[in-house]
């Protein structure tokens, strides 16, 4: 049985649905502390909610890509993962705290295409900070 779990293919498979789940878990998170509902708003065309979000998945993707290719076993994996989220979530904080002339959840609730974009490549540009650290 041993040998089953140690398979490439069911390696990729548990890797993949762990990540999946993760995915869905912390984008609930996010919605949680955003004030605007990030499906509602992409499902009527908020392009700038929409910017925002893929930024994040994107983020939490490359986190896992990095925490997979740097670790052996698929809970190190996950414990990288739930750190390299975390800190994804606490840059999140910080840019809205770093900007206090910006609502920035206001402004990206409202359309904000810039406001947006600029979360979108802060996200992204964490989460390869975050993952070069890894170890």
């Amino acid at each position: 049985m041993e040998v089953f779990w140690e398979h490439v293919l069911v390696e990729t498979a548990a890797r993949y649905s762990v990540v999946v789940l993760c995915s869905l878990v912390f984008m609930a998170v996010f919605e949680l502390i955003t004030s605007y509902g990030n499906w509602t708003e992409i499902k009527k065309g908020n392009i700038a909610v929409a910017m925002a979000t893929g930024g994040k998945l994107f983020g939490v993707a490359n986190v896992f890509r990095y925490s997979i290719e740097h670790n052996d076993t698929l809970l190190q994996s996950i414990s990288w993962g739930v750190f390299g989220f975390i800190l994804l979530l606490f840059g999140y904080i910080l840019f809205e705290f770093l900007t206090p002339n910006i609502k920035v959840d206001e402004e990206i609730g409202q359309d904000n295409r810039a406001v947006g974009l600029i979360s979108m490549v802060i996200s992204i540009g964490l989460s390869f900070i975050i993952g070069a650290s890894i170890g």
